[in-house]
């Protein structure tokens, strides 16, 4: 790695690449929930996506726009067992969350990564959070409970348990993506290369195993009339995950971790307006009070990481881990080493 420093990103491109991630990260909740809404195999859906990705890689690999070229060592697939597990599961639950609950709701019923992520630090990477992390964390975890007890509409139990789920596997899989790193000489791009790919291979029989099999067929022969949405939503989710693997990256390069916070939260927010305008959900004054807690929660945990990592190093910034269904991070607190790694394929 060159260690001369580099130049910091003008105002023009940490606009352009914040604008990116945005848009990036809000037409891929939109097009996901547009399609869940029409189809009975959300497992299916997610393996097409899967695919469109691997077949973007490959094109991109070819006309050599990555730094790394793409490898199929049987020897690297070895040593990211636990991680395509952990990706295929949090993937299918996610998946499973946006179904069951409204798209202006997604964030809350996955309000609990942080707490999550700091818990699964300290129990297995045995980093001390300070007090002040615990009060953010206690802040997220009121404004996910704000939101399922007050929210005032008819919820999906199962869709929170989904989000719950989904949140701490999320959680484990950022400890997970952490110690399989130097598997893949610590390239996160072809991290997620193989992520991609070999979680489309476990994923193939388990769309099977999941009963989606007639869903599917119907689906194919057009029988319940969604064949067009569905294959519209995949390319566009498909390209829109490819792409997101790029934005997440961008976006904490060329960023500080306040920026990006912040624009996580626009993001949230917008997400939640977006709901009610394509698909009429209903924002209760419970739910608007849970986004703003949640979201307070996280940018408080930010700020004082960012506090933090200065006090402790003296120079520079740690970019740390958050809620990000995009690209994810994850700072070795113990170090103050920082990588930057993908906690999530898709979604």
């Amino acid at each position: 790695m060159d260690a001369s420093p580099e130049k910091p990103a003008s105002k023009a491109r940490v606009t352009a690449v914040v604008l990116f991630y945005i848009v990036a990260a809000l037409s891929m909740i939109m097009a996901n929930k547009w399609v869940l809404n029409t189809t009975s195999a959300p497992l299916f859906f997610l393996l097409i996506q899967l695919l469109i990705a691997i077949i973007l890689f490959g094109i991109a690999d070819v006309l050599r726009l990555f730094p790394d070229r793409l490898t199929l060592d049987p020897k690297v697939c070895r040593g990211l067992v636990s991680l395509v597990a952990l990706n295929v599961i949090g993937l299918s639950f996610s998946n499973y969350t946006l179904k069951f609950v409204d798209a202006s709701f997604y964030q809350v019923a996955r309000g609990l990564l942080l707490p999550f992520t700091v818990a699964t630090s300290f129990l297995v990477l045995h980093t001390r959070p300070s007090a002040r992390i615990l009060l953010s964390c206690a802040v997220v975890t009121a404004g996910f409970f704000v939101g399922v007890l007050l929210d005032g509409t008819p919820l999906s139990l199962v869709g929170i348990a989904f989000g719950v789920a989904s949140s701490s596997l999320t959680a484990v899989q950022s400890v997970v993506i952490k110690q399989v790193l130097p598997v893949v000489g610590g390239s996160t791009l072809l991290l997620s290369w193989y992520a991609n790919l070999l979680s489309a291979l476990v994923l193939a029989p388990v769309v099977l195993l999941a009963g989606e099999g007639p869903s599917v067929l119907a689906l194919l022969a057009g029988r319940d009339g969604a064949v067009a949405t569905f294959l519209w939503g995949s390319l566009i989710t498909g390209a829109l995950g490819f792409l997101m693997s790029i934005a997440g990256l961008l976006s904490i390069k060329v960023t500080s971790p306040i920026t990006h916070m912040i624009s996580s939260a626009v993001r949230g927010v917008a997400s939640s307006f977006l709901g009610l305008w394509f698909f009429h959900d209903v924002i209760s004054s419970g739910r608007a009070s849970s986004i703003a807690v949640v979201l307070a929660g996280s940018i408080y945990y930010t700020w004082v990481k960012h506090q933090e990592t200065e006090a402790a190093a003296g120079t520079g910034y740690e970019r740390v881990v958050m809620d990000d269904l995009e690209a994810g991070k994850l700072a070795d607190e113990e170090g103050g080493k920082e990588e930057e790694v993908p906690t999530e394929t898709q979604i």
